[in-house]
Formats: structure tokens, sequence, C-alpha cells
């Protein structure tokens, strides 16, 4: 079981959207995580901007998160 800070990394809006969505159903959640929009580190440009969702809590298997962000052109984080 992982008890950490997990952050999916999308390239878009829409990716992180759909990603919330089936995030919320792989893990039962109550309710979808809000995709968040972060800037990359030292970038002007707001088209370089990528999107987030954030997971607080444990998670029993991390790999299916993996699996998902992967198919969105993303990835996954642990903090």
């Amino acid at each position: 079981m992982t008890d950490a800070r997990l952050i999916l990394v999308l390239p878009d809006r829409e990716a992180a959207e759909e990603v919330a969505e089936r995030v919320a159903e792989l893990l039962e959640l109550p309710e979808e995580p809000e995709p968040l929009r972060d800037a990359l580190a030292g970038e002007d440009d707001a088209e370089d901007a990528q999107w987030l969702v954030v997971l607080e809590g444990p998670v029993a298997d991390p790999a299916p998160l993996s699996a998902l962000a992967e198919e969105h052109e993303g990835w996954l984080e642990r903090e």
C-alpha cells in the first residue's frame, strides 16, 4: 500500500479531466479529483503548462494509475 502524494502529470486539460474521471472510478472515490494547471518551472509561455491530477492518501497499487497516465501521454510522480 502506497501512502504518499501521487501526481498524474498530463499534457492538456482534456486529458486531465478524463484521467480524473477514470481515477475516481478505479479507486472508487466519492468524488473526482480536481485537475490543476501547473506551469513548467522556468517557462514563461502559458502554452507550456502541464495539467495535474493530485491524489492524497493510501493507494494499494499505483501501477494502474501510471498506465492510465501513460495512455494519455503523461506520467505518474510520487512525493
